[in-house]
C-alpha cells in the first residue's frame, strides 16, 4: 500500500501473544465470481483485536508448514499442513503499519512505518516530527511458533514501509533491504533528500546485534521528480525484489523502476532505470524464473481509489511487463484485470508472485477488491489472465480486498484486508506442473 506523507528505545522481550483461536476453516465466497479453474477451499477470518476494520491484513511469508500474515495490529502464525483446514497457532499483538513480514530460520522481521513513542509493542502513536519517535524493523524469535518473542529493534531512516530479505554469501548473516519514503524538513529521522534505502545486517548467531550497516544512495541526481502524473516524486523506494543467485534486484521506487547489481550486498548499484508517463506510483516488482523479465506494478491512487473502472482504462493502475535485454529494461506490454469493478471498490495492481509452472511464466497477483488474478506472461507482449477469484464489493464501503496473493506448495494463499486468510486451489493444464513442487521457505520478495 502506498503512503505519500507521514502523519502525525526500550527493548521489550515479548509481544503480547493473544489467546489461541482455531476456528473451523470455511470458504467465505461473499458473492464471489470465479473462473472454472479456481476453487475457494478455506477462509480464516480475523478475530479479537485483529477483527477491527482498521486492523488491515497485509503481507505473507511461508516456512515449512507455517504461514505468517502481517496485520496493522501485529501478525498471525498459521499451521497450513492441511491447506483446506488452516489453523491459527498464535496471534501477536504489536501494532505498527504495515507490519510487512519476512522470515528466516527462527527469526521473523516486521516493517514499521508509523512513528510511535519508542519501540515497544505497547508504544503509542506519535508525530514523526519528534526526535524520540521510532520507526523501523522489529525482530522476533519464532523458534516456538506458539509464543514468538520480540528480541530486537532497529531504527531506520523514514521507517520501514517494506523489507526484503537478502541472504549473504557466507550463510552467516542475512540483510534486510529497507524501503521507505516521505521525507520532510521537520522530521529529524527522515529529512530530504531521501534518495536511499537502509541496509540492516542481522548476524544469525547473534540477531540482537542487528544494525544498519549502509544507506546507499540510489538516485544521486534526485530521481523522477518532475513527472506531473506521479502520486509523489521519487524519494527512496517502495519495494525491492531480489534474485539473489544472479545478484540482481528490481526496485519499484515511486517514480522510477530500476535494476540493481547486488553482487556486493552492502553496496547495491543501479544499472538500469525507466520511467513511464502512465505510472503514478512504482509499487513492486516480480522477476520471472529466468530473470530476463520483470513485472512492475503501478499502485495508482495508493490503493485507496477505484482504479479498475471502465473510465480509468486498461493502462493506468496496471502491470508493466519488461524484458531485460543487454542490461536494459525494455517495455513490452501492460496487463490489467479485464473485469471492471464498481466506483466503490478500491482496486489496483498489488502484491503477487510466480507460480513455478514448467516452461511458462505465470504469476498470481492481488488486486485489492479486484480479487486474485492468475496471469500468463510467457509471451511478454501478450499477457493474459487465465484464472481469477473476485469477491463482491464490501458493504458498507470500506478499504479492503486482497492485499497479497502468493502460490506456495500447491495452493494460493491470499491475505484479505478485511476477511482474513483465504486459501485457493487452481487446476489448469498450464499450472499443473507446479503442484508437486515444494519449497522450504517463501519470502516472495526474495526470488
Amino acid at each position: 500500500m502506498g503512503r505519500v506523507l507521514k502523519l502525525g528505545r526500550v527493548l521489550v522481550l515479548t509481544g503480547a501473544v493473544l489467546g489461541l483461536v482455531t476456528p473451523a476453516a470455511q470458504a467465505r465466497d461473499d458473492g464471489a465470481r470465479t473462473s472454472s479453474t479456481i476453487k475457494h477451499v478455506a477462509n480464516i477470518p480475523k478475530k479479537g483485536a485483529f477483527a477491527a476494520s482498521e486492523a488491515y491484513s497485509t503481507d505473507l511469508a511461508f516456512q515449512g508448514r507455517y504461514a505468517f500474515q502481517g496485520n496493522y495490529h501485529g501478525f498471525t502464525v498459521y499451521d497450513i499442513k492441511d491447506p483446506a483446514k488452516p489453523a491459527v497457532v498464535s496471534r501477536v499483538s504489536c501494532p505498527g503499519g504495515q507490519n510487512d513480514v519476512s522470515v528466516h530460520g527462527d527469526l521473523l522481521f516486521l516493517s514499521v512505518d508509523d512513528p510511535v513513542k519508542g519501540d515497544s509493542c505497547r508504544a503509542e502513536p506519535t508525530s514523526p516530527a519528534f526526535r524520540s519517535a521510532w520507526e523501523g524493523i522489529r525482530i522476533f524469535d519464532i523458534s516456538d511458533k506458539s509464543r514468538p518473542k520480540y528480541i530486537k529493534s532497529v531504527r531506520t531512516d523514514c521507517g520501514s514501509h517494506t523489507n526484503t530479505l537478502v541472504p549473504d554469501k557466507t550463510g552467516k548473516a542475512v540483510y534486510l533491504y529497507v524501503s521507505s519514503y516521505g521525507p520532510q524538513n521537520d522530521f529529524p529521522h527522515c529529512k530530504p533528500p531521501h534518495d536511499s534505502i537502509s541496509i540492516v545486517k542481522v548476524p544469525l548467531d547473534r540477531p540482537t546485534a542487528a544494525k544498519v550497516v549502509a544507506k546507499p544512495v540510489l538516485f544521486p541526481e534526485g530521481g523522477n521528480e518532475k513527472q506531473e502524473t506521479l502520486l509523489a516524486p521519487t524519494s527512496g523506494c517502495h519495494d525491492i525484489t531480489v534474485f539473489a543467485r544472479r545478484n540482481l534486484a528490481a526496485g519499484a521506487c515511486m517514480g522510477d523502476g530500476v535494476l540493481m547489481d547486488i553482487s556486493d550486498r552492502e553496496r547495491p548499484k543501479v544499472t538500469a532505470r525507466v520511467t513511464d508517463d502512465n505510472f503514478a506510483f512504482w509499487h513492486s516488482a516480480t522477476f520471472n524464473a529466468a530473470g530476463d523479465k520483470v513485472v512492475f506494478t503501478d499502485e495508482l491512487g495508493g490503493g485507496l481509489g477505484a482504479a479498475c473502472t471502465q473510465a480509468v482504462g486498461p493502462q493506468r493502475g496496471a502491470d508493466a511487463i519488461y524484458t531485460v535485454e543487454g542490461g536494459r529494461l525494455v517495455k513490452q506490454a501492460y496487463f490489467k484485470i479485464p473485469r471492471h469493478q464498481s466506483a466503490g471498490e478500491n482496486c489496483v495492481a498489488h502484491n503477487g508472485s510466480l507460480i513455478p509452472a514448467k516452461g511458462r511464466d505465470i504469476m498470481v497477483q492481488a488486486w485489492y477488491q479486484g480479487g486474485v488474478s492468475v496471469v500468463d506472461f510467457t509471451d511478454a507482449t501478450k499477457p493474459q489472465e487465465i484464472a481469477y477469484f473476485d469477491r463482491g464489493p464490501l458493504s458498507p464501503r470500506d478499504f479492503g480486498g486482497a492485499w497479497s496473493a502468493y502460490y506456495y506448495n500447491g495452493h494460493i494463499y491470499s491475505s484479505d484486508i478485511q476477511k482474513g486468510l483465504d486459501v485457493l486451489r487452481i487446476t489448469d493444464p498450464r499450472t499443473d506442473s507446479a503442484a508437486g513442487k515444494r519449497l522450504k521457505v517463501l519470502n516472495p520478495q526474495t526470488q
